[in-house]
């Protein structure tokens, strides 16, 4: 059984980062979460919530007091600014006796990410996911008052990961030996169309709900409608319209971690199938 550690978490409260403290509580360890404001954390019993800012390495110096792992996002402060803090991070990370560090790859090159890579030391791992499963949340408004999603390119293909079985690989890289300068491509166990996600969300809701296919033109005019940036849009356009080889094949590299299968997207939409049902928009109003 492995050693009880103590473990920093960063973006503790995000997609991924939830998820990296709740594996860490089921593996025993100990967590503590960095928010910018302690006041305002909500964080699960028994995780101590420290204040600190990832663009103020200063601030660091009494959360990793301590801490043997350390999780990193590649992006802090008000705005969300690419860190150029990394290198200051990381010192501080090797003078509190840090021996593991995990950074969530933010999808493109990144100088939080570049100083991690060039540390030598500490033992690192980069972690790649695919999309999300829970960018199917977007969604959720359409389907409780229409029973329908509208997106473009509906038979692109997807190979969209569990939040749950990244912060599981995260964990893992974190308390346990053997994962040291590792850059982990994540996905989930299948390949899936919008439409085959539309048919796995209808069955979890126990409603069916209708696919209906935009054109690209149709697609911006909705994106830009709900107020996405330009940049955003044009992204939006080339990842479904040419979605990346990565992001279309499976990898069998949360099994090879965890010991365990990667969660299906049916396993995903029964756990979230509250969020797609009239009855949670209703108490959430």
């Amino acid at each position: 059984m492995t050693q009880t550690q103590k473990i920093l978490v960063t973006g503790a409260s995000g997609t991924v980062g939830r998820q990296v403290v709740a594996e860490l509580l089921a593996r025993g360890h100990a967590v503590r979460a960095l928010t910018r404001d302690v006041s305002r954390a909500a964080f699960p019993a028994g995780v101590e919530a420290v204040q600190g800012d990832l663009a103020d390495p200063g601030t660091l110096i009494p959360a990793l007091e301590g801490v043997s792992g350390l999780h990193l996002i590649t992006f802090g402060g008000a705005f969300f600014a690419p860190l150029e803090t990394g290198p200051r991070i990381l010192e501080l990370a090797r003078a509190a006796g840090v021996r593991r560090v995990t950074v969530l790859h933010g999808g493109g090159p990144s100088p939080l990410e570049d100083a991690v890579r060039a540390d030598e030391g500490v033992d690192w791992t980069v972690l790649k996911p695919v999309e999300f499963m829970s960018n199917a949340l977007e969604w959720a408004p359409g389907i409780v008052a229409s029973d329908e999603v509208r997106e473009p390119f509906v038979s692109r293909l997807s190979a969209m990961v569990h939040e749950g079985d990244i912060g599981a690989v995260a964990a893992v890289a974190l308390t346990e030996e053997g994962h040291g300068g590792r850059e982990y491509v994540l996905t989930g166990p299948e390949l899936l169309t919008v439409g085959d996600k539309v048919a796995a969300i209808s069955a979890a809701r126990g409603r069916e709900t209708a696919l209906v296919e935009l054109t690209e033109e149709e697609a911006v005019a909705q994106w830009r409608a709900a107020g996405q940036p330009e940049d955003v849009i044009a992204f939006l356009v080339e990842v479904y319209g040419n979605t990346p080889e990565a992001g279309r094949t499976v990898v069998g590299t949360v099994e090879q971690v965890t010991g365990r299968p990667a969660r299906t997207f049916s396993q995903w939409a029964a756990e979230h199938a509250d969020a797609f049902t009239a009855q949670a928009a209703a108490a959430a109003e």
